[in-house]
């Protein structure tokens, strides 16, 4: 700072002192775009970073939703059979209810109570 006041003497022609300012002045645009180029190096690897790893989430978010699909697909495949098992079940139940009836028509033919034996 103490070069460039020294050059501001009053002996020296205006051009000159523009130009030295002219100098200053590309040398501190020199300055900053080498620091913005520094930053943006810093700013890609960064990006690459983030990209990255939103390249992976994406990749687990499509498992995810290959095994959901696969799932329903499944739950797709399952559903005639589960309908046939509550259908048979309806029917048992519905032959069990019949042997309860038979039952509690054979129960007062029994002269002494509950049966014993098949005398009864």
């Amino acid at each position: 700072m103490n070069e460039e006041r020294a050059r501001d003497l009053p002996g020296r022609p205006f051009e000159e002192r523009v130009f030295v300012r002219f100098d200053s002045l590309d040398a501190r645009f020199d300055s900053m775009e080498t620091r913005l180029n520094v930053m943006e190096v810093r700013f890609e690897a960064r990006f690459d970073l983030v990209d990255s790893r939103f390249d992976r989430v994406e990749a687990r978010l499509d498992g995810l939703d290959n095994r959901a699909q696969a799932l329903e697909a499944r739950a797709l495949d399952t559903k005639p059979i589960c309908e046939r098992a509550l259908t048979e079940i309806l029917e048992v139940k519905k032959g069990v209810e019949d042997l309860n009836r038979k039952i509690d028509v054979l129960k007062p033919g029994c002269p002494t109570g509950p049966c014993r034996s098949e005398a009864c």
